[in-house]
Order: C-alpha cells, then sequence, then structure tokens
C-alpha cells in the first residue's frame, strides 16, 4: 500500500481557510446581540446581556477541552482507518459533553448564586440578567455537545463543514434574536431563548452532518455500529485515558485564562487610559488569533492522523508546512497592526489621550503577533497527538514565570515592562511546549 503523500501548502491552506471563516463568526454573534437588543430594548437590557454573555463564555470556556480531546483522538483514529474507534471516541466525547451540560443545567442556582455575588451590577441589571441565565442555562448540553462534534469535525479534516454548522448557528440566532427580543418585545429574554434554541437546533445539525459522513444507514455499518461495546463506553480503563486527557487540557485553559486576566489587571493599575488602550490593541491580538488558530487546528488534524499512521516522515512534512504557513501569517498580520493600526485607533476610540496611550504600544502589540504562531502550532501539535500533559505543564511554567516578570520589570518600566512581560509569557509557553517536542517523535516509525 502507498504511504500517504505530504499535504501540499495550497491543501492546508485549503483546510484553514474555512477554520478561520468560523472562527471569527463568534464573535460576530455577539455583536449581532447588543446590535439587537440596543435598538429594541434599553440599557438595563443591554447590560444584562454583556454581563450575561461573559459569565457563559468563561464557563463554556473551560469546557473547551471536549473540543480538543476530540479532535485528537479522532484525528488518530483516522490515521489508523479506525471507524470503530472514531464511533466510540465520539459517542464517549457526547455522553460526557451531555452530561456536564445536565449538570450544569441542574445545578444552576448555585452557579447563578455564585456568579452575581461576584457582580456589582445594578439591581434591574441584574435581575434581568438572572432571567437570561436561566433561560440560556438550558442550551448548555447542546453547546458541549456541539463542541465535540466540532472536534470530530476539524479531526477528521472536514473544515467546511465545521463552517457550515456555525454558520448556521449564528445565522439562526440571529433571526430568532429578532423575532423574540424584537418583533415579540420580550429583550433580554428574547436574545436568551433565541440563542438556545439555537444552540439545540446546531446539535441536531450537527449530529446530521456526523451520520452522513459516517455513512450510517447502509447495513453493513449499522451492522458495525450495533455491535459496538455500548456497555464499556463508559468504563473505567476506556474513560481513564480520556479524563486524563481532559484534566490536563482544563488546566492548561485556565491557567492560561489566568494569564490573561493579570495582564488586564495589571494594566488597571496604571490607570483608566492606560487599561482602555491596552484593551484596544488585545482586540487586534483576538483578530490575529482567527487566523492562526485556524492553521494550529488543522496542524491538530493533519499531525494526529500522521501519529495514527506510526508516519514520521508525514508528520514532520505536516509540522514543517501549517508552520511556514502560520509564520508568514503573524508576520503578514504584525504587519498589518504597524500600517494601518493607527488609522484603526481612530475607528474604535475618539479619545485623545487613549488613542496616543495605545499608539505608544503598538510596536509591542505588532511584534506580539509576529512572535506567537509557535505557541499557537505547538498546541495545535500537541492537542492534535493528545500529548497533553506538557501543555498542562508549559501552560503552569509559562504563567508562573510571567508573573515574576511582571513584578520584575512593572515597577520600573510601567506598562512598557507590562507588555515586555506579555510578550515574553507567549515566548515562554513556545520554548517550554518545544521542549518537549522529541517525546513526539518517539512513537513515530524512523
Amino acid at each position: 500500500m502507498t504511504p500517504p503523500a505530504a499535504p501540499g501548502y495550497k491543501r492546508i491552506l485549503m483546510l484553514t481557510w474555512p477554520i478561520i471563516l468560523a472562527n471569527s463568526a463568534t464573535p460576530l454573534l455577539g455583536l449581532a446581540d447588543t446590535a439587537v437588543i440596543g435598538n429594541v430594548a434599553g440599557a438595563a437590557h443591554l447590560g444584562a446581556i454583556a454581563l450575561g454573555a461573559l459569565l457563559f463564555n468563561f464557563i463554556y470556556w473551560g469546557f473547551g477541552f471536549l473540543r480538543m480531546s476530540t479532535t485528537g483522538f479522532v484525528a488518530q483514529a483516522s490515521g489508523r482507518n479506525d471507524r470503530t474507534s472514531i464511533l466510540e471516541t465520539t459517542l464517549r466525547a457526547l455522553c460526557m459533553g451531555l452530561l456536564i451540560g445536565v449538570c450544569l443545567t441542574l445545578l444552576q442556582w448555585p452557579l447563578a448564586k455564585l456568579a452575581f455575588s461576584l457582580f456589582g451590577a445594578s439591581e434591574t441589571v441584574e435581575a434581568l440578567c438572572q432571567q437570561y441565565f436561566a433561560i440560556r442555562i438550558w442550551g448548555a448540553p447542546a453547546t458541549l455537545g456541539t463542541y465535540v462534534l466540532m472536534g470530530y469535525f476539524i479531526g477528521q479534516g472536514l473544515s467546511r463543514r465545521l463552517l457550515l454548522l456555525q454558520l448556521f448557528l449564528n445565522g439562526l440566532n440571529i433571526g430568532l434574536d429578532i423575532v423574540f427580543a424584537g418583533y415579540l418585545d420580550m429583550g433580554a429574554k428574547g436574545i436568551a431563548l433565541g440563542t438556545a434554541i439555537a444552540e439545540w437546533s446546531t446539535l441536531f445539525l450537527g449530529l446530521v452532518l456526523v451520520r452522513q459522513h459516517l455513512g450510517l444507514g447502509q447495513p453493513a455499518l449499522d451492522l458495525q455500529l450495533s455491535h459496538l461495546p455500548w456497555g464499556e463506553l463508559l468504563k473505567g480503563d476506556k474513560v481513564k485515558p480520556v479524563l486524563q486527557a481532559n484534566a490536563n487540557l482544563m488546566i492548561r485553559t485556565l491557567f492560561l485564562l489566568l494569564g490573561f486576566a493579570v495582564f488586564t489587571d495589571q494594566g488597571a493599575r496604571f490607570g483608566d487610559t492606560t487599561l482602555a488602550a491596552n484593551h484596544i490593541l488585545l482586540q487586534f491580538i483576538s483578530f490575529s488569533a482567527f487566523f492562526l488558530d485556524g492553521f494550529a487546528f488543522t496542524c491538530e488534524s493533519l499531525a494526529g492522523k500522521a501519529l495514527g499512521r506510526r508516519n514520521r516522515p508525514l508528520f514532520l512534512s505536516v509540522v514543517a508546512r501549517t508552520t511556514w504557513l502560520a509564520a508568514g501569517t503573524g508576520i503578514i498580520l504584525a504587519t498589518a497592526i504597524m500600517l494601518f493600526g493607527p488609522a484603526l485607533l481612530t475607528v474604535l476610540t475618539d479619545l485623545p489621550a487613549v488613542n496616543s496611550t495605545a499608539l505608544n504600544y503598538l510596536p509591542y502589540c505588532a511584534f506580539y503577533v509576529a512572535i506567537s504562531f509557535a505557541a499557537f502550532q505547538l498546541d495545535g501539535l500537541f492537542i492534535g497527538t493528545t500529548t497533553t500533559a506538557p501543555l498542562r505543564n508549559a501552560s503552569i511554567l509559562a504563567t508562573s514565570a510571567f508573573l515574576l516578570l511582571i513584578a520584575s520589570l512593572t515597577p520600573a518600566w510601567g506598562n512598557a515592562g507590562l507588555w515586555s512581560a506579555f510578550i515574553g509569557f507567549v515566548c515562554l509557553r513556545a520554548l517550554f511546549l518545544g521542549a518537549y517536542f522529541r517525546h513526539l517523535l518517539r512513537p513515530l516509525a524512523a
């Protein structure tokens, strides 16, 4: 049997651009919610949507491991052409996602109590936000289940189906927002109801797409499905490696989230102007992440498949080609930030002091984007191979070092020291992960 050829640059780009569009569609949904509620309801409803969306983003961010681990396990099983393992992996992850979602729904009262105790909003905004939360939380099982299906599509290299799923979610959500919050004048409750319905509809669409791709419904494949060891899907020896991978990925995510939170908090210590300026520059970084994440997701799929085939040359080729494209993209994005950043700053804020401060630190932002591709790529590489302990360790070490850099650089250099430490943060993430790279090559044939 002829070994599979390494994907060319064109093939990698064709896999990546739908992921970039799918990633960028997510924040557009938040803008749509804001635009609808901002035109049909008062400031209190808008504030409730802002707080509610922040709360759900934080909750769901913590369970992003469902997408990541599914991608890695599915990609490796696909590389081995092991359909049974693909089915088992997907079903097991779906069960876990739905179970976690049900638990979140059942625990909604203590979750809401804890969350709202941390908010400093007015009584009116808090009351509306509680209504929003109480409705939208019923979409949690669907959202976490959809994370699993997204991981399946990325692991199989079906990036266009991923884009279709994201566009369906956003398009339906926007339409329902207009109906419930606009025509029916339900305000924040209408936004929550529209989102929950869209989340469940997207889960069912994703299940249909997965069924079509697997070819279920054909007698031979249905027979294979009927012979799956259903009773063993959630047994200890089957679930243990998945739980270990998910726990490591969750810790990794929480520490990275801590790093960004510390960056924001430290900026606030330098005054409102610096805080606002840093926030605007972070939007440039977030926008760039859509592109760099696209190549990282592609690397997850292709590297996982190469590992599943135990094909060392294919693995190294995938790593090299996706990384070269990511590096070039990072440089292009950084150049665009330097060239067009000053003009964009005037669009994003009309406050002279904030604009001037952001302009001073624009080169730091551009440099961060230019070199951050390495951390993104290594993240994708270790996720795709489900080698998650290094991801956990690297995030803990990098975040700890970031705190030390802040303590040593900011007293003398202020916000410039903070940005230098932030650049060091993303560099250290890559360096610590890079130190584990040889471990990935051990199970690969020469």
